[in-house]
């Protein structure tokens, strides 16, 4: 029986992208309602201190981990030495609070435009280009690891690596370097197949997002070509066991590969519709629970 954390990114409760979502939600309610929904640890967010000397004791304070922290890339764009350099003090900030991945996003090509166009308007890689991708991100990913810091490479809505197939592509054109964080919510409004992908790819899954959807939202979404922002405003995702993603056969793929590191909340819905405390609550005791049902022992938190 492998051993797995529970943790809940700090979107629940204010969104970095959309400030009007929680804006005004201090650092410390984050933190305090993360801890008392019962997760051992939590993602970085806007609001965190980003030196290890004031975030330590930050988190000390609530009993909380550093699960890990998502970076907006550019290595399409860069070369590796530029890109490594932009993101050694993230790197460092993750290196000394313990943290083994980094959330690593693609955003080349205007990810940011991305989420508020439509889904179909969306940068791409041709053909021809990932194979010489495929080798730079793979460096990059070896730096990050003789740094001390593992690759996990966020899949997401409105950037060059989106769908399935294209996961695809980044898995057979990477080095075992390139870790693949996996997220059930993005696979599925990105019209793949969540259980497929994971059967797949599994060996290679160091990081796991949590994030579930609602299935008519999800319907609406892509047949209206909607933006990402605008169908997560109108509740396309929700905490897991609250949607239509079948968590238990997931789980159980991970927990049949010996999968051992965090299972993180990350649904993003606005918090004046969505109480950050309720969801939060109700995303720790499905996830523990159907994690528990799939065989994993499940790490409580300090305190």
């Amino acid at each position: 029986m492998t051993t797995v954390r529970l943790g809940i990114n700090p979107i629940t409760w204010t969104n970095d992208d959309v400030p009007e979502l929680g804006g005004d939600t201090p650092l410390e309610t984050c933190l305090s309602e993360t801890a008392e929904a019962g997760y051992a640890g939590t993602e970085l967010g806007g609001k965190f201190p980003r030196d290890s000397r004031a975030l330590r004791p930050i988190l000390d304070h609530y009993g909380l981990a550093l699960v890990s922290g998502w970076y907006d890339g550019r290595i399409c764009e860069k070369d590796v030495d530029e890109e490594f350099e932009a993101i050694r003090p993230h790197l460092t900030l993750l290196r000394d609070l313990g943290a083994g991945q980094v959330v690593y996003a693609d955003t080349s090509r205007g990810r940011h435009g991305a989420i508020h166009d439509p889904i179909s308007q969306r940068p791409t890689l041709m053909d021809g280009e990932w194979k010489a991708y495929g080798a730079k991100i793979t460096r990059l990913a070896e730096r990050f690891s003789d740094f001390g810091v593992g690759m996990a490479f966020h899949h997401h809505m409105g950037t060059i690596v989106e769908t399935d197939q294209e996961i695809d592509r980044l898995m057979h054109t990477t080095g075992e370097a390139v870790g693949l964080l996996y997220d059930t919510g993005h696979c599925a409004f990105s019209g793949g197949d969540p259980e497929q992908l994971l059967r797949r790819h599994v060996n290679r899954v160091v990081h796991v997002h949590c994030k579930d959807v609602r299935p008519a939202m999800l319907k609406k979404a892509r047949d209206t070509d909607m933006s990402f922002m605008g169908a997560v405003m109108e509740g396309i995702f929700t905490v897991p066991g609250d949607g239509a993603i079948d968590y238990a056969t997931l789980l159980k793929i991970l927990a049949g590969r010996g999968y051992s590191g965090w299972l993180v909340v990350e649904a993003e819905q606005d918090p004046a519709k969505a109480h950050p405390l309720t969801y939060a609550t109700m995303g720790y005791r499905n996830l523990k629970r159907l994690a528990e049902g799939a065989g994993f022992h499940v790490h409580e938190r300090k305190g």
